[in-house]
């Protein structure tokens, strides 16, 4: 954990109230997002083009959210470098006038989280365009959040279908985003380092923005142009342990294990080298010099917190609670800062709302009204589950509110409908698509 003392530029003994609460914890985020906006970063962090005579060439290539500004900030910053290439992002993170439009660089908008004909497209293009190079040729990956189901190129014998399956057995059992990945990089013709074992002997320079828990380069859109630490062995265990049913042909295809992923040491990977350009620490730091000048004691609790939403917003609450009391574990005004991925297990229910309404459901219901804690959680590509905001706000009175409007916040936490609490409050927080993904962003302000 981490924590400063804050330089204030509030007025001496100001009062937090409803309203600066609010203003400060969108602050909060906005410049969490702001730190990880390629625009911004990108630059610092490509490699060396191709040497002139050498009639090396720069392919571009990659997948994820933030993969059609990426592509534009590479442009940018080589105006006059030969490019071709394609990426793949999600239907409207696509930019098609100003800053983040593409001239060199074709960008296919596909289907995510669920994938897609369009998807599955492009990923077989992007395969075909990285192979037959030379040792003199440049790869330059552009890998971000979402990555994994924009590029659902199926291993030989499956097909879009099974992959899409076996995607929504996924994203409704309860794994870890790590766990996911292992099962879809078994299931792929690109990932777990296939893409760049595919482009050998050409040099691959991989520029990240990391989405996973601790920055994994192998489960940041499965690993691509990494090797991959886990097996088929580990895969079909996972599908155990969740009891996941699979087509037979996709069990029989993880029962064969006939092609393993490039493992660490595999010479087709040897001039692959992998470069994080943000994280969601750097997000937290961001988050955290900007709540030292709003006059709050900035904590960040880590980057990786995993488990069950709701169950870590009760976690929060908790610790919120304490320095409410007792000025531990950080002494108020404060703000809590986190990030990771949580989980939401739905079994028979449908939900509605994302990871973060349920988190911040469970703690405002965990508070129950407890005086001067207000929390924002959201998700920075700004689309938090299936709906169209990217998180919500959730107050001192967020349950008397609701009480007051025929709400039951503790009923719509068990139906997983968390979005329909903080709509029915006006509570959401909308930012469209930010065009960069560093994962969950959970703020706890302490007055």
């Amino acid at each position: 954990m981490e924590a400063t003392t804050p330089a204030s530029d509030a007025p001496p003994g100001a009062s937090w109230d409803d309203a600066r609460a609010r203003a400060a914890l969108r602050r909060l985020l906005d410049a969490a997002i702001a730190s990880a906006d390629p625009r911004k970063v990108l630059a610092a962090h490509l490699p060396e083009p191709p040497a002139l005579g050498s009639g090396g060439r720069v392919v571009v290539v990659g997948a994820g959210k933030s993969a059609a500004v990426m592509a534009a900030s590479v442009e940018a910053a080589w105006p006059d470098i030969p490019l071709k290439g394609l990426v793949i992002t999600r239907y409207g993170h696509g930019v098609r006038t100003g800053y983040g439009k593409t001239d060199r660089i074709e960008v296919v908008e596909a289907s995510h989280p669920v994938p897609d004909a369009a998807g599955e497209q492009a990923a077989a293009r992007i395969l075909a365009l990285v192979q037959g190079l030379t040792e003199h040729d440049l790869v330059l990956a552009l890998i971000s959040g979402g990555g994994s189901a924009l590029m659902p190129l199926a291993a030989p014998g499956l097909t879009l279908a099974d992959k899409q399956e076996v995607n929504r057995a996924l994203l409704s059992c309860g794994a870890t985003i790590n766990e996911m990945n292992a099962v879809r990089r078994h299931l792929s013709a690109v990932k777990g380092g296939r893409l760049a074992a595919a482009a050998h002997p050409a040099r691959v320079v991989t520029l990240a923005i990391s989405d996973v828990p601790g920055d994994d380069p192998a489960a940041i859109a499965s690993g691509p142009t990494v090797p991959d630490p886990t097996s088929f062995a580990d895969a079909r265990a996972i599908v155990a342990r969740y009891a996941i049913a699979l087509p037979d042909h996709v069990r029989a295809h993880l029962e064969a294990g006939a092609e393993e992923t490039p493992k660490p040491g595999d010479p087709r990977l040897a001039r692959a080298e992998y470069r994080l350009i943000a994280t969601p620490l750097m997000a937290l730091q961001a988050a955290a010099k900007e709540a030292e000048a709003l006059g709050l004691t900035p904590l960040i609790l880590g980057d990786a917190l995993e488990g069950e939403a709701r169950e870590a917003g009760t976690l929060l609450a908790g610790i919120a609670r304490s320095a409410a009391a007792h000025g531990h574990p950080v002494p108020r005004p404060a703000v809590l800062l986190s990030g990771g991925e949580t989980t939401v297990t739905l079994g028979e229910a449908r939900g509605a709302g994302g990871r973060n309404g349920e988190c911040l459901l469970g703690l405002a219901v965990a508070l129950a009204g407890h005086p001067g804690i207000w929390s924002l959680m959201a998700d920075t590509d700004g689309i938090d589950g299936s709906e169209s905001n990217a998180g919500a706000i959730a107050a001192p009175n967020t349950l008397a509110r609701a009480a007051a409007s025929n709400i039951d916040p503790r009923a719509a936490l068990s139906a997983h409908r968390s979005h329909d609490v903080f709509a029915g409050l006006d509570d959401l927080v909308t930012t469209g698509p930010t065009l960069t993904n560093v994962n969950d962003f959970r703020a706890v302000i302490i007055t």
